[in-house]
């Protein structure tokens, strides 16, 4: 992901604080999210049988999209297919993506 996805990188910038702003999904970045969501789409039918992360349990490729996750739920809505978008929705609703979205509205109001 650090290097991945220039389109999605340069026009969505991480910014975790503000989800729900809404923004609009140009060429470059539907072009992006396309991708990301073939490939998820991919490992969940390859070798996600054994739980709902993208290889069954949770591993380092689910901690490696967890910026994309933030980004496409503060630049959204992105449509995504039901199960790129059932995954995006189970990656965001987990504690450590709630803690860490609360972490970076506390950074950003200056509670930290």
């Amino acid at each position: 992901m650090h290097s991945g996805f220039g389109e999605l990188r340069k026009v969505w910038p991480m910014n975790f604080s503000r989800v729900g702003m809404r923004h609009l999904c140009p060429t470059g970045v539907r072009r992006d999210v396309e991708r990301i969501a073939a490939i998820w789409m991919e490992a969940r039918k390859r070798f996600g049988a054994g739980g709902p992360f993208l290889y069954g349990r949770f591993s380092i490729a689910d901690a490696m999209y967890a910026p994309v996750v933030s980004r496409f739920m503060t630049y959204g809505p992105v449509d995504l297919p039901a199960e790129a978008a059932q995954y995006r929705d189970m990656m965001f609703d987990l504690p450590a993506m709630q803690e860490w979205g609360e972490a970076a509205a506390d950074e950003v109001s200056g509670k930290n």
